[in-house]
């Protein structure tokens, strides 16, 4: 058996759900089974989550001032209180500069842990980015804070549901940048990231979608021709490399996703933002209409190509429903999984 990993988990901002899901996730026993988890963000957050829960008699905080100090026992929550968190200015729901410090803080302390191999890997709860942008840091999100804190310039984000799994060409930036960015050289990183992404998963042999980026994957240059100019030879070249992608070209995006539903592929690489997300929440996102609740808000985000371990949860800060204990763990809970199953394949 594997040793288990040490799992840094970010809180998140503490204005949103992310201190009630870590508390909820490692309310969890065989959370402890799989990892040695613990919460880099604010005691008193977590203390508060543990009373929204009503767990206070089945869970304790152990505040932390060095990773060395954790316990890493089911029923105390090991926190690295960063205490950054005025208590009596935060407001649930709310975008606030301090928080978005914070969640700020929390995200790169968990990087410097983890490029100094303190811990084994990190998990990172949902952070708001107007809260970060007020509190003076211009990133549009977690995967380009690791990006430049491990001075990574070939990576790619990864989202996961069950067997479902994208790595995207781009992914915060505007459509029409997004089109501009479809270029061999990118498309074939990509290409080359996600197999390799697969191979830390345990697949021995992936399979590889590739997905076009016009409507019937440009229709042999009907409809564009970046599927033949960029596109193609990234996948000719990839395959040259032993890299298998079964259709041995590009995939309309309207008919890639039910193929690899089906088991057609391991991953799919796909163009732009929403024509990866789109699919995977698709699948992972279920809304009861009957209960007006969401059921599940499942999958997983990794950021491949850095030299550390990151997963994300696959939802935001759930704004609409911090500080009332209603919000799911089940992505959290599939992050700390992936988290581990990556950091014992390192």
């Amino acid at each position: 058996m594997n040793k288990k990993p040490i799992i840094g988990i970010t809180m998140g901002d503490p204005a949103g759900n992310g201190p009630e899901l870590s508390v909820k996730a490692l309310a969890k026993s065989e959370v402890y089974q799989q990892c040695k988890p613990f919460i880099i963000g604010d005691a008193s957050c977590i203390e508060e989550a543990i009373g929204i829960l009503q767990l206070e008699n089945e869970l304790k905080v152990n505040s932390l001032n060095d990773v060395k100090q954790a316990k890493y026992e089911y029923g105390v929550i090991d926190v690295l209180d960063m205490n950054l968190v005025d208590m009596s200015k935060k407001e649930f729901g709310k975008v606030q500069a301090m928080c978005g410090e914070a969640a700020f803080q929390y995200v790169t302390k968990a990087i410097e842990l983890a490029v100094n191999e303190e811990i084994d890997g990190t998990v990172t709860n949902a952070l708001n980015k107007e809260a970060m942008n007020l509190a003076g840091h211009h990133y549009s999100g977690h995967t380009e804070i690791y990006a430049d804190y491990t001075n990574t310039k070939s990576y790619s984000m990864m989202l996961a549901h069950d067997s479902m799994r994208v790595a995207h060409v781009s992914t915060h930036v505007s459509l029409r940048e997004a089109c501009d960015r479809v270029k061999k050289d990118r498309v074939l990183e990509v290409i080359r990231l996600a197999d390799e992404a697969c191979i830390k998963l345990g697949i021995e042999r992936p399979k590889i979608g590739v997905a076009g980026l016009n409507p019937h994957a440009g229709e042999n240059g009907l409809f564009g021709r970046e599927e033949i100019e960029e596109i193609q030879p990234a996948i000719e070249q990839a395959m040259k490399e032993g890299i298998i992608i079964p259709d041995e070209q590009s995939v309309p995006s309207d008919t890639i996703f039910s193929k690899m539903a089906g088991g057609w592929y391991d991953i799919v690489v796909v163009m732009y933002h929403d024509q990866g997300h789109i699919p995977i929440k698709l699948k992972g996102f279920v809304f009861n209409k009957e209960l007006n609740k969401w059921d599940a808000v499942s999958g997983i985000n990794i950021t491949l190509g850095l030299p550390i371990v990151r997963v994300s949860v696959d939802h935001g800060t759930g704004f609409d429903q911090a500080g009332k204990g209603t919000a799911s763990p089940v992505s959290l809970l599939n992050a700390i999984e992936y988290a581990t199953l990556y950091a014992n394949n390192r």
